[in-house]
């Protein structure tokens, strides 16, 4: 009797994964992913039943918006009985935060959602994309021994690494190995055999898979640096601009003991505002309280994003905003939902 082929769908969004260089002019252009195993034929060695779907319009990641997100969330959950696993084809520059996203848009995910792409274009002779396509392809068509999917959540995967996707951030511009998880081990290693960290994969509390679209953009960033003249961002509180706020605040969370600070806040969350506190150190987490320098936001109502990435802070935002009963909205902001986070 044949082995049951696993069947995964791949959603090309734009990307340098997706460019070949044309021979005649030697502009790259995008590639027509129907006619992917002849650019990549070692993809008819894997034992997985492929299709492809593209953007009808790729585009560059640092284009992406939450428009884009939706799409793809929509994609996915589309055919989502009809595939074991999906893998999305997407620029790295925002790589991180469309993982994210989607991590918090699903919810009972039971299959895995796999980002990747390359940093040369996959028609280059070094291109690194090859590799990654193929290797996100084979997780994402993994199953157990009980035929599950063994991956049952959003992740990236670059350069031999498996990253939860709502832990990870892209660390370098030129280097292959782009990405890395700051505060969270590696879900798997790729070497001569896949290594996964099974101890650590995501399993949903539930089995009903739903998407939510409910995306509020109106999220401000705001890194906080010595001698920093808060005057000038006073927009950023502004609650006709402004819905929510992230603070990349120093160590633990820590911020000057200023008074028009606190009273920025404290105006901000008691006309509606949220703001989530997050440290700007590249591991760690933020412990409110801990230092005097954080009392001032204890005392006003800032919630403290614990070890959030910028990345997932702000979708994680985006997504709390569009609930409108604040005690719900505070609850999404201060609780464990998807893994991105150690309370």
């Amino acid at each position: 009797m044949a082995e049951v082929k696993s069947k995964v769908l791949i959603i090309y969004t734009g990307g340098t994964i997706g460019m070949i260089k044309d021979a005649d002019s030697g502009q790259l252009k995008t590639l027509d992913y129907d006619l992917i195993y002849s650019h990549v034929p070692e993809l008819k060695r894997l034992n997985v039943d492929m299709t492809t779907m593209s953007f009808d319009e790729p585009i560059d990641s640092s284009m992406m918006t939450e428009k884009d997100w939706i799409k793809i969330a929509e994609s996915v959950y589309e055919n989502y009985s009809n595939y074991d696993g999906f893998v999305v084809l997407h620029g790295s520059d925002t790589m991180a935060y469309t993982a994210s996203a989607l991590s918090f848009m699903f919810s009972g995910l039971t299959k895995p959602i796999i980002l990747t792409g390359s940093q040369l274009p996959i028609g280059t002779i070094r291109t690194d994309g090859k590799e990654n396509l193929i290797t996100a392809i084979e997780i994402a068509a993994k199953q157990n021994d009980e035929g599950e999917s063994l991956i049952q959540e959003v992740a990236i995967y670059f350069e031999y690494h498996l990253y939860r996707g709502n832990r990870s951030t892209k660390d370098s511009a030129s280097h292959f190995e782009a990405f890395r998880s700051p505060n969270y081990p590696q879900l798997a290693t790729a070497g001569v055999e896949i290594e996964f960290n099974h101890g650590k994969l995501y399993r949903s509390q539930n089995s009903v898979v739903s998407i939510n679209t409910k995306l509020n953009n109106r999220v401000a960033v705001l890194k906080l640096f010595p001698g920093l003249e808060l005057s000038i961002y006073d927009s950023i509180f502004d609650r006709e601009k402004v819905d929510g706020i992230i603070l990349e605040t120093f160590g633990a969370g820590n911020a000057p003991k200023d008074e028009l600070m606190k009273n920025y806040c404290e105006k901000f969350i008691n006309s509606g505002g949220s703001i989530l506190n997050i440290t700007q150190c590249n591991t760690g987490f933020v412990n409110q309280g801990m230092y005097e320098t954080s009392s001032i936001f204890q005392e006003v109502g800032v919630i403290g994003g614990a070890d959030l990435t910028t990345e997932a802070a702000v979708t994680k935002m985006m997504i709390a905003l569009g609930e409108r009963d604040l005690k719900k909205r505070e609850e999404i902001l201060q609780t464990n939902i998807r893994g991105e986070m150690n309370c």
